[in-house]
C-alpha cells in the first residue's frame, strides 16, 4: 500500500499539536505503507522530515531512523526536484542531531535557512531555527542559540503554533536563568508545561522537569533538584527508555548526589560528623556511580560520545572524592580523548579541569617522592591554563569560572604559594558568578577566598590598601573585598544576627546575606 498524502497531513497536524499518542498510533497502524519507503515514492522526503521529528520525540529509536535514511544514501541528488533536495537535507540535519553530530546539524540548518525565501515552508523555517538553536546550545554557543530561538518564536507565533512556542520557552528559560533572570526562567517553564500538558509529549515534559532541576541545583537546593531529576528520569523512561534525554537526567541526578556526598564529607572534615555520615557518604557515592553506569550504557548503545565523555568526567570526580586517584586519572584521560575526537571544546575544558584537580591533589597530599611534587604541581598548572583557554572558546561562563577557581587553588597551593595570582583568578571567577549561584562552585570559590585571606593575612591586605597599593583592582573591587573581611567578623560579634549587622554597618540585610553566603557561612535559603 503506497504512502498516502492524507497520512502525511495527519502526522504533520499531530506534530503541530505535539499529539504524540495519536501520531505514534498512526505510525504503527500505517507501518506497511512506509516501512518500505524508497526515494522514488511520492512524498518520500516530506515523510522523512516528519518522521525525523517524531523519532526525536520518542518514536522508536535513532538506529531505526538511520536504516530509513540509508535508503536515500545513493540517490542522485542532481535528479531531485528542489523541494525533495531541501527535504532530504532537512532529514539529514535531524539525523545528525540524533547521532550526536551537532556541528554537522548546525551546518546543514544554516544552509537551509539561507535558501531563497519562499522555498522552505514557513513551518519548517521555524522548526529549523528551533533545532539549530538547540544544536548551538549543545555546543556551548549560547548567543547564537538565543538568536535562533528568538527567530523560531517569532515564526511560530506568527503561524499560531502555540506548542512550538512552548518548546522555545523551555530552551530560552535555560538562557534566562544563565543571565540571572531567575523568576523569568521559572515563569517560562510553567507556561510551557501548561501548554504541553495532555499532549503526550513526554520528551518535552521531561525536559521541563530536568530544567527545573538544573535551576534549583544552582540555587544550592540539592534535595529538591534531585527530586526534579528523578521525576524527569521517570517521565523519559515511561515514554522512551534508552534515549539520550534520560541519560542526561541520570548524569544530572548523579552530579547532585555527588554534591550531597561532598556536603557530608565537609562535615567530616569540620569535626561535626557522626559515624553515620561517613556510611551515608559512601552510600550516596555508590548511588551516583550506579546512575552514571546506567547513563553510560544508554550512551554506549547510541554511540553518543559526548554523553559518554560527560559520564567519564562525573565518574572521575566521584573516584577522586573517594580516594581512587588512579581511576579518576583514567576517567579524565578517556574523557579528554573523546573531546578531541568530537572537537568538543566544552568537554575538553571539563576534562582538563578534572586533570588539573587530580594533579593538584597529588601535589597537596604529597604523593610520591619530593622530586615528583614539582612534576605534579606544574602539570596541574598547565592543565588549568589549557582549560581556561578552551573554556574561553565557548560561551559557557560556568566552565570558565570553574577553570578560574581550580587555577586559583593551584596558585594558592603549598608548592606555589602565589597569592597574587590566586587573588587574580578568585576575582575573575567571582565576576562570572551571579547572586543565584549558590551551589558547589560558589562554595569552592568561598573556600579559595578563605584560604587566601588566612595565608596572606587580613592585616597585610588592609595595610597595602592604606598605602595605596591596590594592584589592578578597581575601587569597587576593593570595597567588595573589604566587605568580605568586615561583615563576617561583625556577624560573629552580633550573635550571628543579620538584622543587627545591617543596622550597625548601615547596609542592606540583602548584602549581608550575600556576603555571608559567598564565604560559605550561611546556608542558601
Amino acid at each position: 500500500m503506497p504512502l498516502s498524502l492524507s497520512l502525511l497531513e495527519q502526522l504533520n497536524e499531530a506534530l503541530i499539536q505535539r499529539d504524540a499518542v495519536r501520531a505514534f498510533a498512526l505510525l504503527d497502524s500505517s507501518a506497511s505503507s512506509w516501512e518500505t519507503l524508497s526515494p522514488t515514492d511520492a512524498h518520500a522526503t516530506a515523510f522523512l522530515v516528519c518522521l525525523a521529528q517524531w523519532v526525536s520525540l520518542g518514536y522508536r529509536d535513532p538506529a531505526f531512523f538511520d536504516c530509513m535514511m540509508e535508503r536515500f544514501a545513493h540517490v542522485d541528488r542532481k535528479q531531485l526536484r528542489l523541494e525533495d533536495y531541501i527535504g532530504l537535507r532537512f532529514a539529514e540535519a535531524q539525523r545528525a542531531l540524533l547521532g550526536d553530530d551537532t556541528a554537522q546539524a548546525v551546518s546543514i540548518f544554516r544552509f537551509l535557512l539561507e535558501v531563497e525565501p519562499g522555498i522552505l515552508d514557513q513551518h519548517l523555517v521555524a522548526v529549523a531555527h528551533y533545532w539549530k538553536g538547540r544544536a548551538h546550545r549543545r555546543l556551548g554557543e549560547f548567543n547564537a542559540a538565543m538568536e535562533d530561538m528568538h527567530s523560531a518564536q517569532e515564526q511560530a507565533t506568527a503561524l499560531g503554533f502555540t506548542k512550538l512556542v512552548a518548546l522555545v520557552k523551555i530552551q530560552t528559560s535555560r538562557m534566562a536563568f544563565r543571565d540571572g533572570q531567575r523568576r523569568e526562567a521559572f515563569r517560562l517553564l510553567d507556561e510551557a508545561e501548561q501548554e504541553l500538558k495532555g499532549t503526550g509529549d513526554a520528551i518535552s515534559l521531561g525536559n521541563i522537569e530536568s530544567a527545573r532541576g538544573r535551576f534549583v541545583r544552582r540555587l544550592g537546593e540539592y534535595s529538591k533538584a534531585l527530586e526534579h531529576f528523578e521525576r524527569a528520569i521517570e517521565i523519559y523512561g515511561d515514554a522512551s527508555p534508552g534515549r539520550p534525554n534520560g541519560a542526561r537526567a541520570l548524569v544530572n541526578a548523579a552530579y547532585v548526589k555527588r554534591l550531597i556526598a561532598l556536603d557530608l564529607k565537609g562535615r567530616q572534615k569540620s569535626g561535626r560528623a557522626r559515624a553515620a555520615d561517613h556510611v551515608r557518604f559512601l552510600e550516596v557515592c555508590r548511588e551516583a556511580l550506579e546512575y552514571l553506569s546506567r547513563a553510560r550504557d544508554i550512551y554506549s548503545n547510541l554511540r553518543h560520545q559526548a554523553g559518554t565523555g560527560s559520564v567519564l568526567v562525573n565518574t572521575g570526580y566521584l573516584h577522586l572524592d573517594s580516594g581512587d586517584i588512579e581511576q579518576a586519572e583514567e576517567d579524565a584521560a578517556q574523557a579528554f580523548a573523546l573531546g578531541e575526537l568530537k572537537q568538543d571544546e566544552a568537554l575538553l575544558a571539563r576534562a582538563r579541569i578534572l586533570q588539573a584537580t587530580i594533579e593538584n591533589e597529588r601535589a597537596e597530599e604529597q604523593f610520591g617522592e619530593a622530586g615528583s611534587l614539582a612534576t605534579y604541581a606544574h602539570a596541574a598548572r598547565s592543565h588549568a591554563e589549557e582549560a581556561i583557554t578552551l573554556a574561553k572558546r565557548t560561551d559557557n561562563t560556568r566552565i570558565l569560572a570553574g577553570a578560574y577557581v581550580v587555577r586559583g587553588f593551584i596558585a594558592a597551593s603549598d608548592f606555589f604559594q602565589d597569592w597574587e595570582t590566586a587573588k587574580q583568578f578568585s576575582t575573575l571567577a567571582g565576576e562570572l558568578l551571579g547572586k543565584d549561584d549558590l551551589d558547589h562552585l560558589s562554595k569552592q570559590l568561598a573556600l579559595l577566598k578563605t584560604k587566601i585571606l588566612r595565608s596572606t593575612g587580613v592585616d597585610e591586605t588592609v595595610r597595602a590598601w592604606t598605602e595605596g597599593v591596590t594592584g589592578t583592582k578597581s575601587f569597587q573591587q576593593i570595597t567588595e573585598e573589604f566587605a568580605e573581611i568586615v561583615i563576617p567578623k561583625v556577624w560573629q560579634q552580633q550573635d550571628r544576627k543579620i538584622a543587627r549587622v545591617a543596622e550597625v554597618l548601615c547596609i542592606s540585610p540583602k548584602k549581608v546575606r550575600r556576603i555571608l553566603k559567598s564565604r560559605g557561612l550561611l546556608k542558601p535559603s
